[in-house]
């Protein structure tokens, strides 16, 4: 049976170990001037060297080369044999299955025992933070008071969870996340003596996913080198799990159409066809992302199969960097939650309604930035004969914020909070976002019966705004910046020009024109 990848690849030698310099240097200067520590502590993300770099220590300690520099030598007995893992006085513990406090005394009292072969006797303690606490306590003895022909090399991916007492009697060493670039480096390494085929743009995709481990990298090579003969961007993206599922990208289309049913509809599917609910928001996350970073100007850092680049384009010019932001975290939220056994999509569901209802998905697209003059020359285009014309509306005068009054709001103050709109959903960020949100995507259109008239598109967002304190958010902002306070009613779908004749589409762009625009109908006869 041929041996994995990450181990025949595995470094002998310190110039092997990539990108850790910083540790590696100090310990070849410990070697070379005699100086070696009783203990150490590698600690670091998984993949990045530690446990290699501790038997590269216990050669480098036990080499018969006399020249301190060119250990370990990889020639000598002691060295070989540390290479093949049959020498005696390098002992490894995996912390995780040796936990108990009798497994460190059962250590203790055979660590007074001299070197069988060598001159040190090296433990390696593997993932030395899951020894309980009675264990580390009985391993302090020890390292406290070592003998001389012991050194141990303790490794861990989570040094916080380390007692202060242990971390003060050794020395550490952070091990850091290789960078993309030398694990690419490596891997094409790899790929030419291996005599495998890969394309360049695979290459970077698995070092990207390894996110900063050589050794997840090397496995991940060795898992497409058994898929195919030859590795492709197309395959690496098909075997990792990283091409765009086309749910993720119906869901997108979904959102940004603010069709809640037919999202709904793409997620219950995506789980029916046995999609993990916690991947399936990882898949979104990581195409928000790629979205991200297309809109920022980062096309070049981006790999995605060639069939979704226009997709991706498209979904770029769809969003603002805002919004693409509320939806990764309200995704990233789903992630976290774990999914219950009874209703596995309802944290997928959850996100995608939060971020649905708060109105903020569509971006100033090239429609909604036209200017006034040429949304009226549309209406007029559309009106025929009939002509609209356009009343400026006052500048926000910027109102002096007065102390809220338990006075009744009157028609003048109504027309007064109308002109400060806008200064009125400013306002709304400063004490919450989401009702910044929802004020967004509704349309003030005056006074009835003494309370404020605001219209939503849709049930959703209406259902949204009445429900927690954003009601009562907003009548305090309004109360500051007019005051008086107005009662406020939620409806659906009117609007401004509801007077309008009945000819009149009023969801047409003349409609358009009235509501948003402060334009005036004006009929033939007049």
């Amino acid at each position: 049976m041929s041996k994995v990848l990450y181990l025949k690849w595995r470094p002998l030698d310190w110039d092997e170990v990539v990108s850790q310099d910083h540790v590696i240097k100090t310990l070849q200067n410990a070697v070379r001037n005699d100086r070696v520590s009783h203990a150490y502590l590698f600690s670091g993300p998984r993949g990045t060297g530690k446990t290699t770099t501790a038997r590269i220590l216990a050669k480098a300690v036990n080499c018969l080369e006399e020249e301190t520099t060119n250990r370990p030598c990889n020639q000598c007995q002691h060295c070989q044999a540390v290479n093949r893992g049959e020498f005696l006085d390098l002992i490894e513990i995996d912390a995780a299955s040796n936990t108990s406090v009798e497994d460190v005394r059962d250590l203790r009292d055979k660590i007074n025992f001299t070197p069988n072969q060598g001159r040190f006797k090296v433990y390696i303690i593997d993932e030395v933070h899951m020894l309980s606490q009675a264990a580390f306590n009985a391993l302090l003895k020890t390292l406290e008071e070592p003998p001389e022909h012991a050194i141990f090399v303790l490794a861990t991916t989570e040094v916080h969870k380390i007692p202060a007492t242990v971390l003060s009697r050794c020395q550490r060493h952070e091990f850091r996340r290789i960078p993309v670039e030398a694990i690419v480096t490596q891997l094409e390494k790899l790929v030419e003596s291996e005599g495998l085929e890969v394309e360049p743009q695979a290459l970077r995709l698995i070092a990207k996913q390894a996110t900063g481990s050589l050794r997840d990298a090397i496995s991940l090579l060795d898992q497409l080198a058994a898929a195919e003969a030859e590795i492709t961007l197309d395959l690496a993206h098909r075997v990792l799990g990283t091409a765009t599922d086309q749910a993720v990208l119906e869901l997108v289309d979904a959102l940004l159409g603010e069709e809640a049913a037919k999202g709904l509809d793409v997620l219950q599917a995506a789980l029916e066809r046995g999609s993990d609910p916690r991947h399936f928001a990882r898949q979104v996350i990581s195409y928000l992302r790629n979205v991200l970073l297309v809109k920022m100007g980062n096309r070049e850092v981006v790999e995605i199969p060639t069939d979704d680049e226009a997709k991706l384009l498209k979904h770029s010019q769809a969003f603002t960097v805002d919004h693409l932001l509320r939806v990764i975290r309200a995704f990233n939220q789903a992630t976290i939650h774990k999914s219950s056994s009874w209703q596995p999509s309802l944290p997928l569901e959850m996100a995608f309604i939060d971020v649905l209802s708060a109105g903020e998905v569509l971006s100033s697209g090239a429609a909604q930035e036209a200017s006034k003059e040429e949304k009226i020359q549309q209406a007029r285009d559309q009106a025929g004969s009939k002509e609209v014309s356009v009343e400026p509306k006052p500048e926000n005068e910027n109102p002096e914020i007065s102390k809220p009054q338990s006075k009744k709001g009157t028609p003048a103050k109504a027309v007064h909070a109308l002109r400060s709109w806008d200064q009125i959903i400013k306002m709304a960020r400063d004490y919450n976002p989401t009702t910044q949100a929802l004020l967004n995507s509704c349309t003030p259109l005056g006074l009835e019966k003494g309370c404020l008239i605001l219209s939503f598109k849709n049930e959703i967002i209406k259902s949204k705004m009445e429900n927690g304190d954003h009601l009562q958010t907003c009548q305090q902002i309004i109360t500051k910046v007019v005051g008086e306070e107005f009662p406020i009613k939620c409806v659906i779908g009117q609007s401004k020009g509801k007077d309008m004749p009945q000819d009149v589409d009023p969801d047409g762009l003349v409609a358009t024109a009235v509501r948003e625009l402060g334009g005036k109908y004006v009929s033939d006869e007049e």
